[in-house]
């Protein structure tokens, strides 16, 4: 091995270990939450943030079915008692009375803190009397029986004033004691682990304690668990992201492999030809690790792509070395294409490295990062090892049936400008918009899932929140008092039948401010007393009959105030925790609507009292959706005109720059065409495919414009653009068979398009004249 071939393999052998050290260290996610849009806004950011780390996103609803009601019943006790003794969940709840104990003695024990009917004039004879009276009138009724437990020490009623707005909008039925879907085919449980759903980990292992718990609860029956939730969304979503990885990049290696094999017929020459790949991506995972400081599973997914891409710079050198060449010579030669071609690449993935998605600009830097290295190996490490007089014998006998195809390639100019005009009319004539303009596009749940998430948030009484008051605040107190005004106007509302309902955190916990009010506005106990005495006269109940009432004011005002901590071990912790956030520089308050029947009109009351913004759930997310999409598509115009721009300066002539975008252009938009007929809804992820679709085909139409040295030098040629196409669509290709959605609609894009973008190449190619002139400058 000469000298400057020993430099080049230290050079390399040292970026190699390089970056495995930086690998080594890396900590690799699948946290989906990547691929969704980074927010602009301020409330926007409060959305993207409750559904990466929220308490809605630690929810997991569980059914069990398969069995008597009974039988269905006994098992979801025991399961809920087995959750219940883990560490892993907050809180369990099926229904069962025992899980709302602690709940109820919270709600008694501070009910005149919590109460916003505590008011001085209450306590007064005036409304001691009213309250005695209507008392009466309530032990007559059948619900007098349940009145007698409390009535001694809450003749005022606050426990029944406050147990309907602190209750869940809707309950779900009950049958021996635990909730049932309305058909009783199902006893229901909902779990709240202590892990966010980004924790997958974490959320793996408490589904595999639900998975266990059930297994000895249901031990000997036929009963089936069903479990849905952002964290089972999670795991399932990871386990697809693992198994498509590994999968697509084994098959792709082995197809890729066999492949050069036949046309190298030499292993020795098929690991050279791999080496660019394997460079490429530790460099490209490293370069990721680097710059976001994790990697996330989609992208070393997206690396088969880099299989088919990065591979083809190998085939190019091996394919066009004529016998009794030096690889040197032949780089050298055909440097100048592969260096355009490469930078044409850049320019394109240049489009998902400005992404306002983090995954997308994961997996632009990557192939970026990749390309660059994969080329510079084959540039400088390739020649170097190559067997000295190395030629594929293969090209030979593949040359004449190739070339014979590309002379007769532009007799099909007429059906293809036919074939382009039925595309471009039917993307314009069709009444559907071309984009879709929802975030549930990009959706990884599977339809079934989706469906059985519905029913089961159905069976348990979930109601479906679309409209949302979010308020800021620059501490906890500032946003529970901010809740408590916008909450005078939200009953303002439903009494005049806006509304039928909403939920505040400050109904589970006032602030301070209204706290002091309400013990301010209990009288000392003497005074208590008479006023009791006076509103007593004429009644029928006994003298001192309401002394526990007296006691337990007189302990309310002197109690200290209600807070966080307060309510650790009850249902009201998570339910404060989902709805009055912090978040690193301020406070969110969020308050869901219930049976919304005049936006406008409640979007002005709120305004008008309180900082608050009603937002539309629904079209917040797909409006942030459209916002990333019209972003994305500045991102991809700017990446063409880069590529324009680099194609007019290398190539110096309009026309030659016109031969190389036309095939790429007529290629996108028939994908496009192709991708709509055949039932895909676009999204963001199929716009970056179809600009990755002009900087790959790039490649081709820049050697089908290279004049050829001889007929020899343009078939080997030739030769290599087919081989190098299959391997892109097969790397590419693979990938539209993944149940990842960024992988589906990059790879169904990207692997329809590169075969278009040779084949359109080869159509509109112009004659190279004399096959022994010499190629143009380049």
């Amino acid at each position: 091995m000469s000298p400057p071939a020993r430099w080049v393999l230290a050079a390399w052998l040292a970026g190699a270990a390089a970056c495995a050290a930086v690998i080594a260290r890396t900590e690799f996610t699948t946290d989906l939450s990547a691929f969704l849009p980074r927010s602009p806004s301020a409330v926007q950011q409060v959305l993207v943030e409750q559904l990466r780390d929220g308490v809605a996103s630690r929810l997991t609803l569980v059914a069990v079915e398969g069995g008597s009601p009974d039988r269905l019943a006994e098992i979801s006790k025991r399961l809920a008692a087995a959750l219940r003794a883990s560490r892993e969940f907050a809180s369990v709840n099926n229904g069962e009375e025992a899980g709302f104990d602690k709940d109820r003695d919270l709600v008694w024990r501070y009910r005149y803190l919590l109460s916003p009917a505590v008011r001085a004039e209450r306590f007064s004879v005036a409304g001691l009397r009213a309250s005695l009276e209507e008392l009466l009138a309530q032990l007559a009724s059948p619900a007098g029986v349940l009145l007698q437990r409390v009535a001694a020490s809450d003749p005022t009623g606050e426990l029944i004033r406050l147990l309907d707005p602190l209750a869940p909008a809707a309950r779900p039925r009950l049958h021996g004691g635990v909730w049932f879907s309305q058909d009783g085919s199902r006893a229901l449980l909902v779990a709240q682990t202590r892990a966010a759903a980004s924790d997958i980990d974490a959320q793996q292992h408490a589904l595999g304690l639900i998975r266990d718990s059930f297994a000895r609860a249901a031990a000997g029956s036929d009963a089936r668990l069903l479990v849905t939730g952002p964290g089972a969304f999670s795991v399932a979503s990871r386990e697809r992201i693992r198994g498509d990885a590994w999968r697509f990049s084994l098959i792709a290696t082995v197809l890729i492999a066999a492949i050069l094999i036949a046309l190298y017929r030499s292993v020795r020459v098929l690991g050279l030809g791999l080496l660019p790949v394997a460079s490429g991506a530790l460099a490209g995972v490293a370069a990721v690790s680097l710059v976001f400081g994790s990697v996330h599973g989609i992208t070393l997914a997206f690396g088969v792509t880099l299989i088919g891409e990065a591979v083809d710079y190998a085939i190019y050198l091996f394919t066009q070395n004529a016998p009794g060449a030096t690889a040197q010579s032949t780089f050298e030669r055909i440097w100048p294409t592969l260096r355009l071609g490469l930078a044409t690449s850049v320019c394109g993935f240049s489009a998902m490295l400005f992404s306002g998605f983090t995954g997308l600009a994961q997996l632009g830097l990557f192939s970026i990062a990749g390309l660059v290295v994969a080329a510079a190996v084959t540039r400088w490490v390739l020649p170097a090892w190559l067997p000295r007089g190395f030629a594929v014998a293969a090209a030979a006998g593949f040359a004449p049936k190739v070339m014979a195809l590309a002379r007769a390639a532009p007799r099909l100019r007429t059906p293809l400008v036919i074939l382009l005009a039925a595309a471009l009319a039917f993307l314009f004539v069709r009444p559907q918009p071309l984009w879709s303009g929802t975030l549930a596009s990009l959706s990884p749940i599977s339809p079934r899932e989706q469906a059985l998430d519905r029913q089961l948030r159905l069976d348990i009484g979930a109601p479906d929140v679309r409209y949302l008051v979010v308020l800021h605040a620059p501490d906890e107190q500032a946003a529970l008092r901010a809740s408590e005004q916008a909450a005078l106007a939200l009953r303002d509302a439903v009494a005049k039948g806006w509304l039928q309902g909403f939920d505040s955190p400050a109904a589970v916990l006032p602030s301070e401010a209204a706290q002091r009010a309400r013990q301010a506005a209990l009288p000392p106990a003497q005074t208590l007393r008479q006023n009791l005495q006076e509103a007593q006269r004429g009644l029928a109940f006994r003298a001192n009959v309401f002394e526990p009432f007296v006691r337990d004011v007189s302990a309310s005002r002197e109690m200290p105030l209600l807070d966080r901590t307060s309510l650790q071990g009850t249902s009201l912790a998570l339910r404060l925790d989902s709805l009055l956030v912090k978040r690193q520089s301020d406070w969110a308050a969020m308050l869901p609507l219930r049976g919304v029947s005049d936006v406008k009109a409640i979007a002005d009351a709120v305004a008008g009292t309180s900082a608050g913004v009603l937002l539309d759930l629904r079209g917040e997310f797909d409006e942030l959706y459209r916002g990333y999409l019209r972003e994305a598509q500045i991102h991809s115009l700017l990446g063409a005109a880069a590529i324009v721009a680099l194609l007019f300066a290398a190539l110096r002539s309009a026309r030659r720059v016109f031969d190389v975008l036309a095939p790429l252009a007529a290629a996108a938009v028939v994908t496009c065409g192709l991708l709509v007929l055949g039932g895909h809804e676009l999204s963001i992820f199929h716009l970056v495919g179809l600009v990755l679709v002009v900087a790959v085909g790039s490649n081709y139409a820049l050697f089908f414009d290279r004049e050829a040295l001889s007929a020899q030098d343009r078939g080997r040629t030739l030769v290599s653009l087919l081989f190098a196409a299959v391997t892109t669509v097969i790397g590419f290709g693979l990938l539209a068979f993944s149940a990842v959605p960024v992988l589906n609609a990059i790879g169904s894009t990207v692997g329809l398009g590169a075969a278009m973008a040779l084949v359109f190449s080869a159509i509109m190619s112009r004659p190279t004249g004399d096959e022994g002139a010499h190629a143009r400058a380049s």
